[in-house]
């Protein structure tokens, strides 16, 4: 069975500040440190569900050199191997392939939502709302979409519990998730400790991987049409004049494909 992992930061347990997630602070090595633990652990729960090649994908963009390159290698667990990208959506490889199952760790929830602990939808300082064919998403969706191309189901999200309903609303009821704190607001959290989370997240991605088919491929639909609304005129520049883009508000814009990777490919990258 071939498992991918894909894993954002801001969703691990112990984590609710910003300079725990940014390269280059001093916060970030402990939240480095919590990340890859719980990385592991989920490495582990694929194991015992049956998984015979998982390969681990960081989606956490921490800045400069550190972007999706937090975990820590020397503390990754042997039975992964894991994958640097130089931008976000860049690697398919696995999905292409043929890949059994997706499991997110540490994921958080879009933006705008109240008790979403550092929520945001791929940039806090430059994106507010993003919507798939109309309909409201954030990075859950984004990761979901990416591996519905390739017809592969996401099986487990973690993260806190506004991450965990935003999934099951997206992708149904059959999704497993593990919730390892409750936002109490963007910055804080009533959380539990990580020894605990991590035994919840092994646990989850094992019992996760029983059932291949508790979950449907996400796909967002056929044309797709992706919306993005910026914060400010400005920071939509860099993607206004692309082929197959529409710009449909002075903070607005539309991308349209035959299907989502198409629509997605032609403006983000």
């Amino acid at each position: 069975m071939r498992v991918f992992i894909i894993s954002d930061m801001e969703g691990v347990s112990g984590i609710v500040r910003w300079k725990q997630v940014n390269g280059g602070e001093q916060l970030y090595e402990e939240g480095r440190r919590l990340y890859t633990e719980e990385m592991n652990a989920a490495i582990r729960g694929a194991r015992a569900g049956g998984a015979t090649e998982i390969v681990v994908m960081d989606c956490h963009g921490a800045g400069d050199d550190w972007s999706f390159n937090s975990l820590i290698p020397e503390m990754l667990d042997a039975d992964c191997e894991w994958v640097v990208q130089k931008q976000w959506t860049e690697y398919t490889t696995f999905l292409e392939e043929g890949c059994d199952a997706a499991l997110f760790v540490g994921m958080h929830a879009m933006a705008g939502t109240p008790d979403g602990v550092l929520c945001h939808t791929v940039s806090s300082q430059s994106w507010t709302n993003l919507r798939f064919n109309g309909r409201l998403v954030g990075e859950t969706g984004i990761n979901a979409a990416l591996c519905g191309q390739w017809n592969c189901p996401v099986l487990l999200v973690t993260g806190d519990e506004a991450v965990c309903r935003e999934a099951q609303e997206l992708l149904g009821a059959g999704l497993t998730t593990v919730a390892v704190k409750k936002g109490l607001g963007r910055y804080s959290a009533r959380q539990i400790p990580p020894v605990r989370a991590r035994q919840m997240i092994e646990e989850g991605a094992k019992q996760a991987l029983k059932d291949l088919k508790a979950v449907t491929p996400y796909n967002p639909g056929h044309p797709a049409e992706i919306e993005v609304e910026f914060t400010t005129p400005d920071t939509m520049v860099p993607f206004a004049r692309k082929h197959g883009v529409e710009v449909i508000g002075t903070r607005s814009l539309i991308s349209r494909g035959d299907d989502w990777w198409t629509a997605w490919s032609q403006f983000f990258f």
